[in-house]
């Protein structure tokens, strides 16, 4: 992922065993990226992560069966590509996270003004979702 998006400035995470491992945090510690731990019950310290989980439970493992860790992977990918390139997202001012990210890349990473428009109330769009 570095590789395609470049290093992060920081990571973010709970105290899970996932982000506690030796392996992941030597892995930061050798790239020079800082660890930031939220406090212990406070979820809302990390509130975008936590929207997006809520998405990836409410949208794709309380939908689906899966019946071979293939068919999880497919799925997943076929979510995700719906979720990033096929949905608007109303905090994003009605673009898919693609089209947010090339406005972004055009201002070098800045976006002018606020990215996020809220004075659309009307603005309605067609969203097509990719068949699982």
């Amino acid at each position: 992922m570095v590789r395609i998006y470049g290093k992060p400035a920081c990571i973010v995470s709970d105290n899970g065993t996932e982000f506690t491992s030796r392996a992941i945090l030597k892995c930061a510690d050798k790239n020079d990226v800082p660890w930031h731990y939220i406090d212990p019950g406070k979820p809302q310290q990390n509130a975008f992560i936590e929207s997006f989980n809520g998405s990836v439970r409410d949208e794709l493992l309380n939908e689906e069966i899966f019946d071979t860790l293939d068919d999880a992977r497919r799925k997943l990918a076929l979510w995700r590509y719906d979720y990033n390139a096929v949905m608007p997202h109303s905090s994003l001012g009605n673009q898919t996270p693609c089209e947010a990210r090339r406005t972004l890349e055009q201002f070098d990473g800045s976006a002018p003004g606020g990215l996020a428009q809220t004075d659309q109330p009307n603005y309605q769009s067609e969203t097509r979702r990719v068949s699982l």
